[in-house]
């Protein structure tokens, strides 16, 4: 065969000198357009969106005591305000307690001012009567001594009558001797021990009428802060144990978000940063503040770290919404979290 006859076979398979010149001609529009794109891209600001959820910190309320709920005034899904009334326990019991603790402590108060004050007057003039009586026969007993002294001189009588009547001087005068004592005893107050044991009983009388009246408070439990009544796990006419929870009570401030970070884009977060949070349903976007950042990663053990596995690390993220917005969120809910770094941000972190 000749060579001429694969000549035109060879002809069609060369490069045609048109296409490459047109592909030349297109290049520096490309070229420009890929520039273009490129400086729109970071005049924009760039956005990260994270997904997450709602998630509550309930407030379990209890009684530190037990007892049958005699009253409970709220219910699931109510918003009640703060130091708003939740429910009583039976407190017959604590009520008797104070009425004995009262009675006691009036006792001790009353023994502690006894021992301040003297004898009655009553007891004082009993006193005084028998002093003035005894005095009396002093008198008189000195008296006889005079007389039997001169009959001894005239020799009339013995010298042992004599002797008789300065006995009787002496034991009057002692006599008087031990009431003007009595006396004296009696307008003065107790020992000082004895005052301050019994100022210490009425003290401790006080503390244990406080003691039985926190008692009886507890069985009344009010709200800590204002929320919405989550749940109530006991009905009136029930008996709780002391610290079971009888509701569950939700604070708008205790509404917190839960969202995961790729390890990639951790470094652009910190806490107290501003993020805003989108759900289904919501009217307007709910601005929050990040709280925490977890210190490690979940889902892919530590001990198999790899470029591969790099990708799947995520960090759990924290952020608190603003209170007041925090009541159109639901424990639950799933939410789209979005942080927007403008380009001054950018050029203020490059310089």
């Amino acid at each position: 065969m000749s060579k001429s006859a694969f000549a035109p076979t060879l002809k069609q398979h060369r490069p045609i000198p048109s296409l490459r010149a047109n592909i030349q001609a297109l290049f520096p529009s490309l070229l420009l357009g890929a520039t273009v794109l490129a400086l729109s891209a970071c005049s924009a600001p760039t956005t990260s969106s994270w997904t997450g959820y709602v998630e509550g910190e309930y407030l379990y309320i209890s009684s530190p005591l037990g007892g049958r709920i005699e009253q409970l005034q709220v219910q699931a899904g109510q918003e009640v305000t703060q130091q708003a009334p939740l429910f009583t326990l039976d407190k017959e019991a604590e009520l008797a307690s104070v009425e004995e603790a009262n009675a006691r402590a009036l006792a001790a108060k009353a023994q502690a001012l006894n021992t301040e004050k003297g004898k009655r007057q009553e007891e004082i003039a009993v006193t005084k009567a028998q002093l003035a009586s005894a005095e009396a026969q002093a008198a008189l007993a000195q008296n006889e001594l005079q007389r039997q002294q001169q009959l001894v001189a005239q020799g009339f009588i013995s010298k042992a009558k004599m002797d008789d009547a300065a006995t009787a001087v002496k034991l009057s005068s002692a006599r008087v001797t031990e009431l003007k004592a009595a006396l004296a005893v009696a307008q003065l107050p107790a020992r000082n021990d004895e005052r301050t044991a019994a100022s210490a009983n009425a003290t401790a009388a006080e503390q244990v009428v406080k003691q039985i009246g926190w008692r009886a408070k507890q069985k009344t439990e009010i709200a800590p802060q204002a929320g919405i009544i989550a749940d109530v796990f006991f009905r009136g006419g029930e008996v709780v144990s002391p610290g079971q929870p009888v509701l569950s009570l939700l604070p708008p401030g205790n509404v917190k978000l839960r969202f995961y970070v790729p390890e990639a884009e951790l470094a652009s977060i910190k806490p107290g940063q501003q993020v805003q949070i989108h759900c289904d349903g919501c009217a307007e976007n709910i601005n929050a503040t990040i709280s925490r950042i977890a210190t490690q990663a979940e889902y892919t053990p530590p001990v198999i770290y790899s470029n591969a596995q790099r990708a799947k690390l995520m960090f759990l993220v924290e952020a608190r919404p603003d209170p007041a917005q925090a009541k159109a969120l639901h424990v639950g809910q799933p939410i789209d979290v979005r942080l927007v770094k403008s380009n001054t941000a950018a050029t203020e972190k490059k310089s």
